[in-house]
């Protein structure tokens, strides 16, 4: 037996959520707040990062953003891109931004992307990611000063933090972070016991299947609410696993390694074919977990690959959501 859950909440309830920081670009900003706008007009600061500092000339309004998750950090900051990456397997954006990225130009994706159309745009900050970009950062800084985060596993708020900083947004992002980290204890609050529980996550793909870990996007979630992972999983972890504590890739024969107190799996956008042929498995069908009714089958975008504060804020909705049905 599995449960299903679908994502219900509309991105107009998540974007309520940075309300103190408002809305809309910066040129609007500068319009309600001029004395903020005097004082960044004109001045260029320093930014640390991935490749080398970056000297910006003054607070960017034409931002190309590479990934993903930087895109969610720009909306949720008030930014809207002149630029950006498409979603991974939409067209072009995830349902739950495609309404805040009208008009927005598609530079390719985040593994390919189209340094001529960058350069068409004229933006006056480009923001990337070493792991996806380090090969055309010559090129890129060369059109405009090139901000790029080190990494896309582990904790999302490191990035989201050098976006703000790039963007010379500081405080904006400090205060988005610490209603998200307020919206975690609410959370936590309301769950209560229920928080002692071992969680374990999977994702079904061609590509191949995954047991995801403390270091994935789903796993710093889970562990800033006080989740623990399935005991048994550890071990998984410890032996020859090259992706260290993000993910390990596993056959059939390790599926009585998923289970847990609760389960939560998702599929890759072309791999529901992996999915049906797994969960109809005996071994998969055996799963405790399974059997009690506690498998839940989530969001594969929100879950994992859109990786930003925006979808972190729904997957709080989720568990808060799921467990409440227990």
């Amino acid at each position: 037996m599995k449960r299903k859950f679908r994502l219900l909440v509309p991105i107009f309830t998540i974007l309520s959520l940075f309300l103190l920081a408002g809305c809309g670009n910066t040129n609007e900003e500068a319009a309600n707040k001029p004395e903020e706008a005097t004082k960044t007009k004109d001045t260029s600061y320093s930014v640390k990062h991935a490749m080398e500092t970056t000297e910006i000339p003054a607070t960017p309004e034409r931002v190309v953003i590479l990934t993903n998750e930087g895109t969610e950090a720009l909306l949720a900051l008030g930014v809207k891109p002149v630029g950006a990456v498409m979603s991974w397997g939409q067209d072009p954006w995830y349902e739950h931004i495609s309404a805040d990225m009208e008009g927005v130009e598609v530079v390719g994706d985040e593994n390919e992307v189209n340094i001529e159309k960058i350069a068409k745009l004229k933006p006056d900050l480009i923001i990337g990611n070493k792991i996806r970009q380090e090969a055309i950062y010559e090129q890129l800084k060369a059109i405009a000063p090139t901000v790029f985060s080190e990494d896309l596993a582990g904790d999302w708020k490191i990035n989201f933090e050098l976006y703000a900083k790039a963007l010379n947004l500081d405080k904006k992002g400090e205060e988005i972070l610490a209603q998200y980290d307020h919206k975690v204890e609410k959370l936590k609050t309301a769950l209560g016991d229920k928080v002692n529980q071992e969680v374990s996550v999977i994702r079904f793909s061609s590509r191949p299947t995954r047991i995801y870990y403390t270091d994935s996007f789903s796993g710093v979630i889970f562990e800033q609410i006080g989740f623990k992972r399935a005991a048994h999983q550890a071990k998984l972890f410890t032996e020859n696993n090259k992706m260290g504590n993000f993910a390990v890739e596993v056959d059939k024969e390790l599926i009585p390694e998923m289970d847990a107190d609760v389960l939560f799996y998702f599929t890759y956008a072309d791999s529901v074919a992996v999915e049906e042929e797994w969960t109809n498995d005996p071994l998969w069908k055996n799963l405790e977990v399974v059997k009690k009714g506690n498998a839940h089958k989530v969001s594969d975008i929100i879950w994992n690959t859109a990786g930003g504060v925006l979808a972190a804020n729904i997957m709080l909705d989720d568990i808060e959501y799921i467990f409440s049905t227990q």
